[in-house]
């Protein structure tokens, strides 16, 4: 018998491959599936992004390996947006890194950070791939429960000191995934003097820095540590631009921070393909006019999701950022969100994802991804009406 190593135990249960595995079931009982339970954007890439991608295919030098320094164009693309964005100046030699998208680097990271037994203190419910980079480097994960009543933040006073002593990273994303939570600057800058006071390295997963229905600019994490004492952010463009396939992202902050990164990166892949970087750079220069119709679309898509579901006798608050409706199950499904999208799927063909495949503190809720049109919103929670 094949024997595999024990960082594997903490992944071998999977909530969405098991709703996955409903997902076929309900398609082989004839069903067509309409699935809310990805955020995998319906929205197309800008054609400007994509005639710079196509270009590129047709310049025989750019189908080599990509090294770092051959980045460097993309990296000093990141540093003149983020200035623009939040006016603090960065260095694109040694403040910015070039990911596979941000799960890459959150995924990385804690194999940079941890030693065998460390913690790392994450948000419950959070994006799951967060945990897995810890397990993979050998970590414990401690979970901070976000709660309705304190605006799904963490209570940072409500961490044990036997867990901060031993703790020596802390992974934040807001807006947040699963709940749609926005977190003020001045949370932030909360965040950065207490890992500052336990030595605790401070991560920002943002992919959503775009898409909040307000006027309002989402903070970054530099701002609150604006002499990148201790913080990392992570940006990707799978949401502003619609790439996910493209998979194409960057890691922002301190220099001693993004050197590990890089130094864990060199042994696991090089770069991708030249063209995508110059479809980014198009992104982050010329596409910016498109970021606000996709906000638009996907604004309306939730007043059309959360009206409907107001209709039929479901009360959910209106999500303020994300492309998502974080749903409080209804009775009888209260601590049973697995069944209720398991018997959802099967029964009506809507896939939803359980609030428990985000962290015990996810039970009892349930997430829908606004990700097809309002058209068939609004079909879907008529069958959900029914369903109840």
């Amino acid at each position: 018998m094949i024997q595999f190593a024990d960082r594997l135990r903490p992944l071998q249960t999977n909530v969405f491959a098991d709703m996955d595995q409903a997902k076929q079931q309900a398609r082989l009982n004839g069903q067509s599936v309409l699935d809310l339970s990805l955020g995998s954007s319906d929205l197309p890439v800008s054609d400007k992004i994509l005639a710079s991608i196509a270009e590129a295919l047709q310049d025989p030098s750019t189908h080599g390996y990509l090294m770092f320094h051959g980045t460097r164009a993309f990296r000093q693309a990141v540093a003149d947006w983020y200035e623009q964005r939040y006016h603090l100046a960065v260095n694109p030699e040694t403040e910015v890194l070039t990911l596979i998208g941000s799960q890459e680097g959150t995924a990385h990271l804690p194999l940079a950070i941890l030693n065998p037994g460390d913690y790392a203190l994450l948000q419950d419910p959070g994006y799951p791939s967060h945990g897995g980079g810890v397990y993979l480097a050998g970590g414990q994960v401690y979970p901070m429960a976000l709660r309705v009543e304190h605006g799904f933040l963490p209570q940072f006073d409500q961490i044990p000191a036997a867990v901060l002593a031993r703790a020596r990273m802390m992974v934040l994303s807001y807006p947040h995934n699963p709940t749609t939570a926005i977190a003020p600057l001045d949370f932030f800058e909360d965040a950065v003097q207490f890992c500052q006071h336990h030595d605790l390295i401070l991560v920002h997963d943002f992919p959503y820095v775009d898409l909040a229905f307000g006027n309002q600019v989402m903070p970054s994490v530099l701002q609150a540590d604006r002499k990148r004492t201790r913080s990392i952010e992570f940006f990707t463009f799978s949401k502003s631009y619609n790439m996910g396939g493209f998979r194409i992202g960057y890691a922002i902050g301190n220099a001693d921070l993004i050197r590990a990164l890089r130094q864990v990166k060199a042994v696991v892949d090089f770069n991708q393909y030249q063209g995508i970087l110059q479809g980014a750079i198009t992104a982050l220069t010329a596409c910016q006019s498109d970021i606000a119709q996709t906000v638009d679309t996907f604004r309306q898509r939730r007043d059309v999701f959360v009206a409907a579901l107001h209709q039929i006798g479901w009360s959910v608050p209106t999500p303020e950022a994300t492309l998502y409706v974080w749903a409080a199950l209804p009775p009888p499904w209260q601590q049973h969100s697995v069944k209720f999208c398991q018997e959802l799927v099967l029964q009506t063909g809507i896939a939803a994802a359980p609030g428990a495949g985000f962290g015990k503190s996810g039970e009892g809720y349930v997430r829908f991804a606004l990700v097809h049109s309002s058209e068939r919103l609004q079909a879907a929670v008529k069958q959900l009406g029914n369903f109840l």
